[in-house]
This record gives structure tokens, sequence and C-alpha cells, in this order.
């Protein structure tokens, strides 16, 4: 008895306390539960802040800088460029591109590649080996582009890192503007006008790399290895004579996607390598167009291994075929919403397009443990692509986005990672793209005989692929 009347006091207290403290207990109520709803969702929080400082941040600090410094606002003829340039020292980086959009790479192997890199920087260890981990500046030693350790082959976006480029993108309006913005900057649709290239300046390296190229900051291109004479000098027309395949067209990232999918099963970028393949054979060529699925696994999308899957894939059908010269990994970019990758290609709406290149080197040096014998060989074919592209369809094709990895580029000479569109892009305008592309490696890879011997059994225009 004298124990149930001690609890019952005790309860008696307990209640009184609450009533009389209830507004303080029901404010740490709610703070508690607002803390563990921002650490649920700090990620989505993180990404909307930023982008609204991008939006507006950049504008708020500019126009308080002006108030600060009257000189800002003149022009350059009265000779004070203190504001451009400080602007440019104090902005650029917010105008960097946002890797998560521009490419659809392997998050996970730019997450290593960010980790390893800084911990080679704080080791003291720039552009070596770093003695406890073995890893050389932009990634660990013996492994691949997706960051795993190959199994039973030579090592292999980041993605973006996929990969990866806020595209430049544009709408369907006529506006004159520059027709490689930065990535990231939604830009209206350009009408071609004639070549805006000067053939005479290529030999500028400045120019060259104004005009043609966009370099991401994991990598460099200095004045020995970006040589338009060179790149120019390089013979990349295909042998006749030659039984099999000439052509491999495949796709690491086959799930990607265009606007009117589902409602359109055909749009996805698969559907695009098939109108390809298709063009490419009606001009004589040979073509072997892999549809096997390297980023799926276990029923899931899973990119973090689709360069190494897709390696052992394109390995196995070279050795199969080794009469393929070129191969083509198609792809299709990640934009911001709201941002058209569009314009107009003998009247129809199409898909604007973007070579990619690996260079297999970071601002350190060379990465040991991805080397790639045919780099230069695989930038001069884009070159000489966007060369092609810039004379005969103005505005078609984005800048050549530079990167420090290799992409699986190093299988041939005449190797490419295309970038078709966005997903923002209806899949008739990422078909339409297929089009100038063609024409473009028909010119660069040089007439076929129309008549062209077909491959034996169904290796001519074969589809081959597995499930997912």
């Amino acid at each position: 008895m004298v124990r149930a009347a001690g609890m019952r006091r005790r309860w008696y207290y307990l209640k009184r306390l609450f009533r009389a403290n209830r507004p303080l207990l029901f404010a740490c109520a709610v703070f508690v539960a607002v803390f563990f709803v921002l650490i649920w969702a700090r990620h989505g929080i993180a990404a909307g802040f930023q982008a609204w400082f991008h939006t507006y941040g950049v504008r708020a600090a500019g126009g308080l800088l002006e108030g600060w410094f009257p000189a800002a606002g003149q022009e350059e003829r009265d000779g004070f460029k203190i504001w451009p340039a400080g602007k440019r020292l104090l902005f650029a980086w917010l105008d960097e591109p946002d890797e998560s959009e521009i490419y659809s790479e392997d998050p996970a192997y730019e997450r290593l590649l960010a980790e390893a890199w800084e911990k080679d920087r704080n080791a003291g260890h720039a552009g070596g080996k770093d003695p406890d981990s073995g890893a050389l500046s932009g990634g660990r030693a013996g492994e691949d582009d997706a960051g795993r350790k190959p199994s039973g082959t030579d090592s292999p976006k980041g993605t973006g890192a996929k990969g990866s480029e806020k595209g430049d993108g544009q709408e369907s309006k006529q506006k004159e503007t520059d027709m490689d913005e930065l990535p990231g900057r939604e830009v209206i649709t350009l009408k071609p006008a004639g070549s805006v290239v000067i053939r005479e300046k290529l030999a500028d390296y400045d120019y060259l790399m104004g005009t043609f190229y966009n370099v991401h900051p994991t990598t460099t291109a200095d004045r020995t290895l970006m040589d338009a004479k060179k790149f120019l000098e390089m013979d990349f027309s295909l042998d006749e004579q030659a039984e099999g395949p000439q052509i491999l067209i495949y796709h690491t990232h086959s799930q990607e996607e265009f606007a009117d999918y589902p409602g359109n099963p055909e749009a996805t970028i698969v559907g695009v390598g098939t109108y390809l393949a298709e063009l490419l054979e009606e001009k004589g060529y040979r073509v072997l167009h892999d549809t096997s699925v390297y980023d799926i696994h276990d029923g899931k999308l899973d990119r973090s291994q689709a360069y190494t899957y897709a390696l052992e894939g394109v390995m196995g059908l070279l050795q199969k075929y080794p009469s393929i010269e070129v191969v083509l990994d198609v792809h299709r970019d990640g934009v911001k919403e709201g941002t058209r990758l569009v314009t107009d290609v003998n009247g129809k709406q199409t898909a604007r397009i973007m070579f990619f290149n690996g260079t297999s080197q970071t601002p350190d040096g060379p990465i040991e443990y991805l080397p790639n014998p045919n780099r230069e060989s695989n930038l001069g074919f884009s070159f000489q692509l966007q060369l092609a592209a810039a004379e005969q369809f103005p505005g078609f094709t984005r800048k050549i986005y530079l990167k420090g990895l290799r992409y699986n580029q190093h299988v041939r000479a005449r190797s490419a990672l295309i970038e078709v569109g966005a997903q923002t892009n209806t899949y008739e305008e990422a078909r339409n793209a297929m089009e100038p592309l063609a024409e473009m490696l028909y010119e660069v890879l040089g007439d076929m005989e129309k008549d062209a011997k077909p491959l034996e059994s169904s290796a001519s225009g074969e589809s081959i692929g597995n499930a997912p």
C-alpha cells in the first residue's frame, strides 16, 4: 500500500510538472523533429540553396560591389579594369558546371577521384604516388574509370561523373548568342549563319581552345598536346577491302531516355544508336550495334561500374571482330530542367551533340594506371568531326569537352564518346541529330564504295546485346 501511494504521488507530481512546462516541452519536441527533418533532407536543401545562390546571390553580390566601387561600372575606355578582373577572380568559381547535372557518369568514381586527389595534395605528394595508398593524383592505381578494380582486363565518366556538363542550352526563339557559352547557361536556339571557324587561325593555341574546347578542372590541355596541324594531318579513312564490321556503336549508359519516354518506348539512347547504324549502313559502312546493358545490375540502375562492364563487352567484340576500326560510345547528356539543346539543321529541330574526350591525365600529370596510346588520335578524330560540323552545320555541336579520365577510348584510334542532346530533348530531335552526324563521319572516314561487300551471316547491321 505504501509503495502504491508513493507511485501515485510521483505520477501526480510528474503530471503537474508536464502541465506547468507544456510550452517548453512542445518547443523541444518541435526542435527535435525539425532537426531530424533537416538531417534527412540536408542534400536537397543544400542543392536548393546552391541553385538560389547561383541565380540571385551572384547578382546581388555584384550589385553590392558595384555600389561600393563606383568605378566598377565605368567603360573600359577609361582604362579602369579592376572590376572585370575582380569579378572573374571572385565569382568565376560560381560559374563552374555542376557535375551532377552535366554528364551522367559514375558518381561513385567522381567522389573517389576528388578524395584521392585531395589526399595526395594534403600528403605533399601532388603529381606522384602516395606511398600509403599507391594512389596517383586523380585516382587510385589499378582501378578503372568507374573506380573499380578490373577483372581480367586492362584498367578502363567518372561521371558524372557522369558523369557530369551543365550543357549550354537553347530554346526555340532565335537570338544572337555565343554557340558555346559556359555549360549551365541557358541560351537561345542558334540559327546557323555560315562557318564561324577561321582555318588560318587554328595554329593559334588560344583561338583553338577558345573556339573548340571546354576543359574540365580535373585535367589540362597544353600546347604540346593540342596541335591542330597535327590533328588535321591524321588520316582516319577506313580500309574498304577489310572483311567484317568496320564500325561499332555501343552505349555505356543504355538506360538514358528522352523527354517523351515512356510514352514512346523507342525514346532511348539505344533507339538513337539504331538509327545512326542504319544511316551509316546506307552510306556503305558495315556496322555492328551493341545494345548490351552495362548500367543495370541486380535489376537496378547502377552506373558505378558501367565503364568496367562496357570495356569487357567491347573488348570481347573487338576480339571477335578485329576488323572494327571505329568505336562510338553514344550517350545522352543530363542538363538543368528548362535547358534545351536544340538547333535547326536542314529545316528540322535537331538536338545538339557534344564530343567528349578523356585525356588520361590530371593537372599534376598522367594517370599511370589509365594509359591511352591512342589519346592523340582520339583527339584528332573528334577535332576533325568538330571542324566538319562547324563548316557544314554551324551550331550543331557544342564545344568538345575534355576531362581527366579515359572513358574506354583507348580501344581504338577512332574512338569517340558522343553526347546526343539531353533529357529535355525529344526522341525526334535526337534522332534528327544522327543525320548530320552520319554526314560528318562520312566525310572524316572517307567515301565508301556504295556496293561494299556485306558481311557473311548476320554481322552486317547486327544488333547484339544482353538483357537487363
